[in-house]
């Protein structure tokens, strides 16, 4: 049930594992009024604020457009702040937009490999790719076991980093599998106990259940 005082949302993306994740799972936790808008590409690019999405259109309770905002990062972070998922705390809030921004380097990194063209620069942007990856879980794991091993990067709750850094996982395993079928055969090997644990956690979490109802299961794709 929706609280008649909080405004309700449109998120516009396209129909497919992306950038929109982290919102779209957001705004589940946040018990909000929210559709998706899938906008007919190209034609439609010269109607966004940018000329890209992810796009959120947040609506005063009268109905009307109050704010629009776009780049995944600003979106994520305004609703995080808004919703509670990040600490009042700048120390601690810092702690976990840090862990956003690592895993952001994960996936540029991916996407730049993707692209690539030429043998030489297939082959570097493939190692680099996992020498991102790779400090990244070793420093991901450290936090999990430093929290307790409980599934979640920071305190008891559910958190931004942890749904930021499982939607990132799910956008290069399910997002871009069409583009590097291996994907998952490579990834899963590096990927902790730890962080498998993390994974299920969040996706489990009955906050997202109208979420997870929805949408590929990134645990089942891990344990196939």
């Amino acid at each position: 049930m929706f609280n008649n005082n909080t405004p309700s949302y449109i998120l516009r993306y396209f129909n497919r594992v992306g950038l929109g994740e982290s919102v779209k799972m957001m705004l589940t936790v946040a018990n909000v009024e929210w559709i998706e808008e899938n906008p007919k590409w190209p034609e439609e690019k010269s109607k966004q604020p940018f000329g890209h999405l992810p796009v959120l259109i947040e609506k005063n309770t009268d109905g009307k457009a109050d704010f629009v905002i776009c780049e995944s990062g600003c979106i994520e972070r305004y609703l995080a702040r808004r919703y509670g998922l990040l600490p009042a705390n700048f120390q601690q809030a810092a702690l976990q937009e840090q862990a956003r921004d690592q895993m952001s380097d994960v996936l540029k990194a991916f996407i730049s490999h993707l692209f690539a063209e030429g043998e030489e620069d297939i082959l570097a942007s493939w190692r680099s790719f996992n020498e991102i990856l790779d400090i990244v879980i070793f420093v991901q794991t450290k936090l999990l076991r430093a929290n307790g091993n409980t599934g979640r990067f920071f305190g008891k709750n559910l958190s931004y980093a942890d749904i930021v850094i499982y939607a990132v996982y799910k956008i290069i395993t399910i997002g871009w599998i069409k583009n590097k079928p291996d994907i998952v055969d490579i990834l899963k090997p590096k990927l902790t106990p730890e962080l498998l644990k993390l994974i299920s956690t969040v996706e489990f979490n009955p906050q997202l259940a109208r979420y997870t109802t929805n949408s590929i299961s990134l645990v089942a794709v891990l344990t196939m």
